[in-house]
């Protein structure tokens, strides 16, 4: 942030009412400056004061909105070169390429088969967001019923790609409504495309010959008014645009040049020879500072590792993502049923549930409150000791659930036992095996005992 809290301190309005949820203004500076609150949460601010602000306080890598609907993204608003200084917050979008002669048969088989791959994973729904609609015969009718019909029949967002601007004229005025990304502004065709995207507050990608023609674009297209802009250098080489990926991060966020503080998207579909190699391609650029990644097509063998990887980069590494503290019923456990117990950890949780679930044994998992740490990074820090997970259990309630005293613990934590049973006089701890693969076995012999 380029303001310190002293300085956006003298921007507010100092009536310390409180309304923005923190009792001064001084302490909701401190807030801003350390990007822990948003400007719209304070009322009285001047409109002058929030214009410096907001300016003041933009990200280097300008945040762009593509989309709408449930498949509606953000993509840029980045601060950091690596995940471990701060977090990643906008994730790399995932599109995939259709040409504008592609009967309306095949594309609607093509958008019903792609609109199915959705994913489940530690309670959250992975998904593509993106088709993008090549314009591949200058056929300005046949572009914009592709887009009536991507937009109409499927959730998926659009990018338009056409250098000819009466088709994406036509194109934006049947699928205006699910803000596509227009790509792209060359040299071109600079004046006429910036005019339709400002006409229509459409996102605009911008495609150079060079970094030093994408530099003199983008600065050429700010000066004409527009803002959310999508950089592509036009290299599809993997070394080169690599180094371009890299250079585009660098540039705003380490020399404050803002001609490239913008978000990028890259096409791994026009790179490579086969799904195989674009998904390994996609998958490098994901990790390297891509907004969005275009492939050839949807199969789940291919799309399925990048939405998994694009998961775990954009996970904020300082905040483990967690389940709450309490009772889980799997598959309607009765009085008689067996009583686990494991940590809030998410993928521990979705791990252990699936492999109960799968058992078909009815049972009461229960999840104690560590912090989001797994089973053995959790008794390494002693946040599931004995005693602890112990006086957990007496406090859960399931004495009343249950009518016997029996408990299961992860095998890796078999060291808790004897403190547990200190805890929980009366009760039987059972060790239960290491592997949560082994658990539809292990409950299966030890319930038929």
């Amino acid at each position: 942030m380029a303001l310190t809290g002293i300085q956006i301190f003298k921007l507010l309005p100092k009536t310390n009412c409180g309304e923005c949820g923190v009792p001064t203004c001084l302490a909701f500076a401190m807030n801003l400056a350390a990007s822990k609150a948003e400007l719209d949460a304070c009322p009285y601010v001047s409109d002058e004061a929030r214009e410096k602000l907001s300016e003041a306080s933009a990200p280097p890598i300008r945040q762009v909105a593509v989309g709408a609907g449930v498949r509606g993204f953000k993509i840029g608003g980045e601060t950091v070169m690596f995940r471990h200084e701060k977090t990643f917050y906008n994730p790399t979008a995932v599109g995939v390429l259709v040409h504008s002669d592609e009967t309306p048969e095949a594309l609607g088989q093509k958008l019903k088969a792609w609109n199915a791959f959705q994913y489940e994973r530690v309670g959250l729904n992975l998904r593509p967001e993106l088709i993008a609609l090549k314009d591949v015969k200058g056929d300005g009718a046949a572009f914009a019923a592709a887009a009536k019909k991507i937009a109409e029949e499927s959730e998926f967002n659009l990018i338009l790609m056409s250098e000819n601007v009466d088709a994406m004229k036509a194109a934006v005025e049947v699928c205006a409504f699910k803000k596509p990304l227009l790509y792209a502004a060359t040299e071109k065709n600079v004046e006429p495309m910036s005019a339709l995207a400002k006409e229509k507050g459409l996102p605009l990608a911008v495609k150079g010959e060079s970094m030093d023609s994408l530099i003199a674009l983008s600065d050429k297209l700010t000066g004409m008014g527009l803002k959310d802009l999508v950089l592509d250098s036009g290299s599809r080489e993997p070394k080169q645009l690599f180094h371009d990926q890299v250079a585009i991060r660098r540039a705003p966020l380490k020399a404050g040049n803002r001609s490239l503080g913008f978000p990028t998207i890259t096409f791994p579909c026009e790179m490579a020879g086969n799904l195989d190699v674009e998904t390994l391609l996609a998958a490098l650029l994901i990790a390297k500072y891509a907004g969005i990644v275009v492939l050839s097509d949807f199969k789940g063998e291919n799309l399925f590792p990048l939405l998994l990887e694009r998961l775990n980069i954009y996970t904020d590494p300082q905040r483990p993502m967690t389940v709450t503290q309490g009772i889980y019923e799997i598959g309607a456990p009765d009085e008689n049923s067996p009583v686990l117990v494991t940590t809030n950890f998410s993928l521990t949780y979705f791990i252990v549930s699936g492999e109960i679930e799968g058992s078909r044994v009815p049972s009461w998992l229960l999840i104690m409150d560590t912090e989001g740490l797994s089973v053995m990074t959790a008794w390494a820090a002693g946040k599931f000791s004995g005693d602890a997970v112990g006086t957990f259990v007496k406090k859960s309630g399931i004495a009343d659930k249950v009518a016997h005293k029996k408990i299961i613990i992860p095998g890796y934590a078999a060291s808790i036992s004897g403190d547990m049973e200190e805890e929980l006089p009366g009760w039987e701890i059972i060790i239960g095996p290491r592997d949560a693969s082994l658990i539809p076995k292990f409950l299966k012999d030890m319930w038929a005992k």
